[in-house]
């Protein structure tokens, strides 16, 4: 009889649910894309529903859920900061105090009442330990060393440990408050950007300055240690006792505002910006150093919300501390829905691990387009549309993106974590320099700073890229080599913003301008008709990459299914739809498709 093991990450931020059967990962969601709500922290009903509906089975079937955090180790921390200044930290309590009682100290309870019928076994796991499961148990790797760095788990913010065949061990902690990840979250909010949502506005803002900043933040606001480990200068920071993560101190220290959002970005900020990031990369690489020391592990493994810092990844990896570096593709708290559950499978159960290969499956673990529903609604909804024989539509949306179009594609399985990796993408030809303003200010209707990233056919990627290994789930940053850079002298003359007027490489809307890129590679193994997307592209015009941005607009959710995709289309400038194989096009623009490549005339009846 199979084994159903329910993970559950929930009412912090980005709750998720994963199923796994007999140790293999079957399904896994964050409840944010069917609640539409961004970051969505409540019980995870739909994803929930979801992963048991993926999988056949009701509640009753589950042998385990397992919930991915310990709360009365995160009460009991709680409660001692709120005891240490009581008139001080009054006003968080108050907020914080009812959700506590009434979910957060009764999970067994709200578990029971959320799976109708569930009366199997529930499991608690440490939050930490729930991150370096969700990388190292889907790794493969037998052994490796393992870093987790988030804001705070119950007390630990960062952690060393180190994984051997079918059990983790933790080696070493740095406790609440000195977190990696809350400094960085708190000097997102100082630049006027979202806690918990915009760091990565910050990691690419930074490109723009220089890290001129650097010695002023470690000598007055975060002590740098040289094992990576950080004490932050508390009379600076309030998330400690209040509802900010930074109190008006700072300013006094940078000589510079909090900047309100949506106000101008000026080059105080792209500098400040820069700093950040340098120091960041700086303790990122001295714990991967440090975690070397003390495992002697051939490969690396990282999670939590920082090891989402591609810049940082990308630095660790060109230092060749390791033979192979592992990074969950969700690895914020989503992902510790899928480490609560395998940790159980393993640990718990000690059940035996044979690493051959990445149990992510590419990160496709989501519900997939329903073509029958995508019909019907269209019909409803009295959209034209053309159903395009599948084996052709590679290269059909090849030609479109080579012609210019922006191409939205909604296909197979939703990727599980915050990348879009050719399954709910918007795609565009990375050769026209305009495609990086095009789709930032009309489709996505975000920053215009913000870069875009290249996915490749993976056997082509050194062909443009210093990168020697895989980057299947867009998680390291890497330079683009020399001989494909252009425009170097009038680049580093232009300051600020103005660099974007630069043509920068061949393929100019996925170059950032620092010459850098946030790479995903792809096979025709892991991505599929993703893959012989990019494949047609190279065979058409010599180039092995596309554009391949996020399906959404800016401050909602990626898109899950061919609703959410079809509103994302209507409101922006996006020129063509794919849902599965169905295409819908923006009013008066005419398609070319080849003799036999259609399946149906438009269903529309007018």
């Amino acid at each position: 009889m199979t084994t159903y093991i329910l993970g559950i990450s929930a009412f912090y931020h980005d709750s998720a649910a994963c199923l796994v059967a007999d140790g293999q990962i079957v399904a896994a969601a964050q409840e944010e894309r069917f609640s539409r709500k961004k970051g969505d922290d409540r019980f995870p009903e739909k994803a929930v529903e979801y992963c048991l509906a993926e999988a056949g089975i009701t509640g009753s079937q589950l042998f385990a859920v397992a919930y991915y955090d310990k709360p009365v180790l995160t009460f009991s921390r709680l409660l001692q900061s709120y005891l240490e200044t009581p008139w001080i930290s009054f006003k968080s309590f108050r907020v914080s105090l009812p959700l506590w009682l009434n979910q957060k100290l009764h999970i067994p309870a709200v578990i029971s009442k959320n799976i109708p019928g569930f009366e199997g076994e529930m499991f608690f796991s440490r939050h930490h330990e729930s991150h370096a499961a969700s990388s190292f148990f889907c790794s493969p790797f037998e052994e490796a060393a393992i870093v987790v760095v988030d804001g705070v788990g119950e007390w630990a913010c960062t952690s060393i440990g180190k994984g051997m065949g079918n059990r983790i061990e933790m080696l070493r902690e740095v406790h609440f408050p000195h977190s990696l990840g809350l400094f960085y979250s708190a000097m997102t909010q100082y630049l006027g950007f979202k806690v918990n949502f915009d760091e990565y506005k910050v990691m690419g803002l930074a490109p723009y300055g220089t890290p001129k900043y650097v010695n002023l933040i470690l000598d007055n606001i975060l002590d740098l240690k040289s094992d990576g480990s950080c004490a932050l200068n508390l009379k600076y920071f309030d998330f400690v006792h209040g509802l900010s993560m930074i109190n008006d101190q700072l300013c006094t220290v940078t000589e510079h505002a909090v900047r309100k959002p949506e106000s101008e970005l000026d080059q105080f900020h792209m500098d400040f910006a820069a700093s950040v990031q340098a120091i960041t990369t700086e303790a990122m690489l001295r714990l991967a150093r440090t975690a070397k020391d003390l495992t002697g592990a051939a490969n690396l493994c990282l999670a939590g919300g920082v090891a989402l810092n591609c810049v940082a990844n990308g630095v660790i990896h060109r230092e060749h501390l390791f033979e192979e570096i592992y990074i969950q593709p969700a690895a914020g708290d989503a992902g510790g829905a899928v480490g609560a559950a395998l940790q159980v499978w393993y640990e718990a159960l000690e059940n035996k691990r044979t690493a051959s290969k990445d149990a992510m499956n590419g990160a496709y673990l989501g519900p997939a387009i329903q073509t029958d529903s995508a019909g019907t609604y269209l019909n409803a909804m009295n959209q034209p549309y053309i159903e395009v024989d599948q084996a052709l539509l590679p290269k059909q949306i090849a030609g479109w993106l080579a012609e210019g179009l922006i191409v939205g594609l909604c296909q197979g399985r939703m990727e599980f974590g915050p990348r879009a990796l050719g399954a709910r993408s918007v795609l565009g030809d990375p050769r026209d320099a305009k495609n990086q303003t095009r789709i930032n200010l009309k489709i996505k209707y975000r920053e215009s700073f913000r870069p875009f990233a290249p996915a490749v056919l993976e056997d082509h990627s050194q062909d443009f890229f210093e990168m020697d290994a895989p980057s299947p789930y867009m998680l390291m940053v890497v330079p683009i080599r020399q001989d494909r850079r252009l425009n170097e002298e009038q680049n580093l003359k232009e300051t600020g913003f103005a660099k974007l007027k630069v043509v920068r490489s061949e393929v100019p809307a996925i170059t950032h301008v620092d010459y850098s890129v946030r790479l995903q590679t792809t096979t025709s193994e892991r991505n599929g008709c993703f893959w012989q997307i990019i494949k047609e592209f190279h065979n058409l015009t010599g180039c092995p990459m596309i554009v391949n941005t996020s399906f959404n607009l800016r401050g909602e959710p990626i898109v899950c299914d061919h609703i959410d995709a079809y509103h994302c289309f209507s409101m922006s400038d996006m020129d063509v739809l794919v849902l599965e194989n169905f295409v819908v096009t923006k009013p008066g623009l005419e398609l070319n498709y080849p003799e036999g490549s259609l399946k149906e005339m438009p269903k529309s009846e007018g």
